[in-house]
């Protein structure tokens, strides 16, 4: 029998007695890494402590969320106690087994509605580990704290002064603090960061290491360039206070006082923080300081949000590197991709690159199987397809998708991105009805498009970057909107697709960039090359991009250059001439156009001196 109160609510409302009063949202279970021995002054090491909140926050029982929890101090955290996991990661060390071991700070692992809340906290990472992980998890929250690196894997090393003396130039390099280094007759050894546990730095290398870009702190620009500090070297001098003295043999005197070379090895050995087959997982309100080895990846997992996010040095460190390599990179994410409001500074590689993976066809054991392989050694060891995933097969020379191009899996024998039982480069891939007619070994290519996201990348600044500013292939809507970008070393906004280098797939069909700023670019601005080697205005690899109401402040570089688009519009923006009287004449057209159709430029803004004329082929 209703009680009173319910039948009132039901004939009123004409509803159930469930629609009577909605359910209470849960209290979330609250567990304080504090209280398993982790120590906010950050005089001793914290990494026991916090793999221990986490593995007790994974055993809490019921579906009540769960809060993991920092105070407002300083943590430092080892990876010799830290969580270890064999984890193989698109864009880092592919299937080599020196690394397949992966450390983890903090992990999330087959975990369900959690936030990891650091409450204005620092953690200090040591050696070379993951800051963060989530795996197998859905509705993960990363939020509210700082992460930076005692000994980041790059060098910074300024040009404090320069001279010749008796004949013989010499430069004096600072060292930020975080560097440590030792003098070797004429060579500089940097040692990285010495573990408590074996006494041996984390890593090693020599003067120039095997990478170098180039910072002007003044000028605000980062580039790719040559290392002239060891060329030629008589002497080198420790002269205390993180400063090195480096004389050499020839009298030319330098002419880069103030200039930073940012040295660095080239192995990708972990990511700088991982997001792999999960779902509904976001970073909100932090500061990534470093990322070590590479950036941010998300890998086969569905709906990622980065919002109020400052990739950028801390300014305390006197250091201009944020990033080993990438800031972000997503590989293989379904649902949406959202980066907003956030900063993008110092990177060593493309702040953004969203794109899936193309596999090769190498071989065919039956009318509907294929063997696939990974191309690229950074990519491998991980599934690429799971039953029920769609894909498209397209010719690798023309990058056109076939006649009659989708299947999808009902069987997958390949690596399972966690262990190496299986062959970690190849898979074999079953699917609902028999391959086309044409699949060829080593000359089709396969994507999975069911892991393709829609992307939307709004309010955010990008700064001294060395490369791209974004790189975004998918075919689902993409929206670039009301960002900033300023002296890109490369395209501020890059579109490939390719399945000659990278195999980064796949083709653009809904792109639209709004409403950003384009200051001190390097052209092309707006770049659009895939690898296709067969080029066929009839059937384009990508289709319909609109560039429209964007401000461009540009020197002599051209806005627009475009390879095999179907519909391409630029309207509405202002492209104007950097201010300046050194400025060059401007002679490069502002659009070049190879191999595309459906162009159409209109209701734009120039100044007067620009060569607005359309260069097509």
């Amino acid at each position: 029998m209703l009680s009173l109160g319910v039948a009132l609510a039901l004939l009123i409302g004409g509803g159930s007695p469930a629609s009577a009063a909605p359910t209470p949202t849960p209290r979330p279970v609250v567990v304080d890494v504090d209280d398993f021995g982790a120590d906010p002054t950050g005089r001793t090491d914290s990494a026991t402590a916090v793999a221990a909140a986490l593995r007790h926050a994974k055993r809490v029982d019921g579906d009540r969320p769960v809060r993991i929890e920092f105070s407002k101090g300083t943590y430092q955290l080892y990876p010799e106690r830290a969580e270890k996991r064999e984890l193989y990661v698109s864009n880092t060390v592919g299937a080599d087994q020196r690394y397949r071991d992966k450390k983890i700070g903090l992990l999330v692992e087959d975990m369900h509605d959690v936030t990891v809340d650091g409450g204005g906290a620092k953690l200090i990472y040591h050696g070379l580990q993951t800051a963060f992980a989530s795996i197998r998890s859905t509705d993960v929250t990363f939020q509210n704290f700082s992460f930076d690196y005692a000994a980041p894997e790059v060098i910074d090393a300024t040009v404090a002064d320069t001279g010749v003396t008796d004949g013989h130039a010499y430069r004096v390099l600072k060292i930020p603090a975080g560097s440590p280094y030792r003098v070797d007759g004429t060579h500089i050894t940097w040692l990285g960061e010495r573990s408590p546990a074996t006494g041996q730095p984390y890593w090693s290398g020599l003067d120039g290491l095997q990478y170098t870009q180039i910072h002007d702190p003044e000028a605000q620009r980062t580039w790719r360039g040559d290392n002239p500090l060891f060329n030629d070297v008589a002497s080198v001098t420790d002269l205390g206070g993180r400063r090195i003295r480096i004389d050499y043999s020839t009298a030319a005197q330098p002419s880069d006082a103030g200039l930073v070379y940012q040295m660095r090895l080239i192995e990708r050995t972990e990511p700088g923080a991982f997001i792999w087959q999960s779902k509904d997982v976001t970073m909100r309100s932090m500061n990534a300081y470093y990322l070590q080895s590479f950036g941010v990846v998300g890998q086969f997992s569905e709906n990622i949000s980065l919002d109020k996010v400052n990739f950028a040095p801390d300014p305390r460190s006197g250091r201009s590197t944020a990033s080993f390599a990438d800031f972000v990179q997503m590989s293989g994410v379904k649902g949406k991709v959202s980066i907003t409001r956030s900063v993008f500074d110092g990177p060593h590689d493309d702040p953004i690159n969203i794109h899936g993976t193309y596999l090769q066809v190498v071989g065919k054991p039956g009318p509907n199987t294929l063997t696939l392989a990974y191309e690229h050694p950074q990519t491998a060891g991980f599934p690429q397809f799971a039953p029920g995933d769609e894909v498209e097969f397209a010719t690798k020379t023309t990058m056109a998708a076939f006649k009659d191009a989708h299947a999808k899996v009902i069987a997958v024998d390949g690596p399972s991105g966690r262990d190496h039982d299986k062959p970690l480069t190849t898979m074999t891939v079953t699917f609902d009805r028999p391959v086309p007619d044409g699949v060829e070994i080593d000359g089709t290519v396969v994507e999975n498009i069911t892991a393709t996201p829609s992307v939307a990348i709004s309010g955010n600044v990008f700064r001294n970057v060395p490369t791209r500013g974004i790189l975004v292939t998918t075919r689902k809507p993409v929206r670039i909107t009301g960002n900033r970008f300023d002296a890109m070393s490369m395209a501020s906004v890059y579109v490939s697709a390719d399945a000659y280098q990278w195999y980064e797939s796949g083709p653009v069909a809904d792109l639209t960039i709004r409403g950003n700023s384009f200051t001190r670019p390097t052209g092309p601005v707006i770049f659009v090359e895939p690898t296709n080697q067969v080029v066929d205005p009839a059937n384009p690899v990508h289709h319909n991009i609109s560039v429209e109401d964007n401000a461009f402040d540009i020197g002599d570089v051209t806005v627009v250059d475009a390879k095999s688009v179907g519909g391409f519009a630029f309207t509405g923006n202002t492209v104007r001439r950097l201010a300046g009287a050194d400025q060059p004449p401007y002679t490069s057209p502002l659009f070049v156009f190879h191999g595309s159709s459906g162009i159409r430029i209109a209701g734009n803004h120039y100044d007067k001196g620009l060569n607005t004329s359309v260069v097509t082929d």
